[in-house]
């Protein structure tokens, strides 16, 4: 196990800034992810932290060592590519003892750690498949093996997921956890699927056109993001454009459309804000300490487990979620509805260019 320290990484490719000074700090033993639409340098990142690019600037450090400029094989830290990049020709056997091939391992010794390594991903008896026999899952556990037997300071995994099917990626994602659980390895995990990050890390960095936007746990950067990009990238949720008309110490009434809401926690210094709220803390019932918003019904969607009710608020078009389907009750489209959210579950937010 190994801690990962980024301090101000700059790296540019022609006039394009990829990274404008990332600082990151990932603890020994973790599962780290970097979250973030395309383009945003996730990739990059990564690729720096394996030693397959390097830094305009900044440095780089698995523990006390620095490793900025040290080439990708004496660094310690393999990555697992997107296309597994298995040997076709090679059986998996061959696939997996590859790396200790190269460090002269003696046979025997290699043969206990392939053992051990197939052992680990579940894969004892494949041994003498080729790639082509296998599933994309038993592949994708096979790149991870390869990485694995040569004992890591840290792993990277760069969308590992993504060649998969919507089952083998759930199966494959708990796997994954399971096997860095047993290890205790420090994994770096690049994805653009916020569910995915949500379900399988314990620390997140969301990053936005070359910047970290914020990091936190999952569930911190749900219920508590920093950013109104963080807020609009974490899963579906309402952000509305609003104005602070009044404050009081830390709180403030503000206006959108034709709606006013007061007693709202804010203690940012511009007026120009969003209200982020959550589609399942919007209730058709109401409650303690809550505001409420009248307008119509534009659409309810069932999805089986819970239903959506988008309501019209003027111009502006609003998600409430309920897992109860008699709440939505008979709602339709053009009728009247009420939603009330309660003051502690609206985020006040500057507003962001974004």
């Amino acid at each position: 196990m190994v801690e990962v320290k980024l301090e101000n990484i700059v790296k540019t490719f022609g006039e394009t800034v990829a990274l404008k000074g990332i600082s990151i700090h990932i603890e020994h033993g973790e599962l780290f992810t970097l979250l973030g639409p395309s383009g945003c340098g996730k990739s990059t990142t990564l690729r720096i932290i394996a030693g397959l690019d390097y830094p305009d600037s900044g440095t780089i450090h698995f523990g006390d060592e620095e490793v900025t400029y040290l080439p990708s094989h004496q660094r310690g830290a393999v990555l697992v590519f997107q296309n597994y990049a298995l040997w076709p020709h090679m059986t998996v056997f061959d696939n997996i003892a590859y790396g200790l091939k190269i460090k002269k391992i003696p046979k025997d010794e290699i043969r206990r750690k392939v053992e051990w390594a197939l052992e680990l991903v579940r894969l004892k008896g494949f041994e003498d498949r080729y790639p082509t026999q296998l599933s994309g899952g038993q592949q994708q556990r096979v790149a991870i093996a390869r990485a694995l037997v040569v004992e890591p300071k840290v792993l990277l995994l760069d969308e590992p997921l993504s060649n998969l099917d919507a089952k083998l990626r759930l199966e494959m994602r708990s796997e994954i956890r399971r096997i860095q659980r047993e290890l205790g390895i420090t994994v770096i995990y690049v994805t653009h699927d916020q569910e995915e990050a949500m379900a399988i890390s314990d620390r997140i960095a969301v990053m936005n056109v070359g910047t970290v936007e914020q990091v936190g746990t999952p569930k911190e950067i749900y219920e508590t993001p920093r950013t109104e990009f963080v807020a609009s990238f974490m899963g579906k949720t309402n952000v509305i454009p609003a104005k602070v008309v009044e404050r009081e110490g830390d709180k403030v009434t503000v206006e959108f459309e034709s709606f006013r809401l007061d007693g709202l926690t804010y203690t940012g210094e511009k007026d120009d804000v969003v209200l982020v709220i959550r589609p399942e803390r919007i209730r058709l019932k109401p409650e303690e300490n809550t505001v409420s918003l009248e307008g119509t019904v534009d659409l309810v969607e069932y999805y089986g487990f819970f239903v959506e009710v988008i309501g019209l608020f003027g111009d502006t078009r609003m998600i409430a979620r309920t897992i109860s389907d008699r709440e939505a009750g008979n709602l339709k489209p053009t009728q009247p509805v009420t939603f009330y959210i309660n003051r502690d579950d609206i985020i006040v937010l500057p507003k962001q260019q974004l």
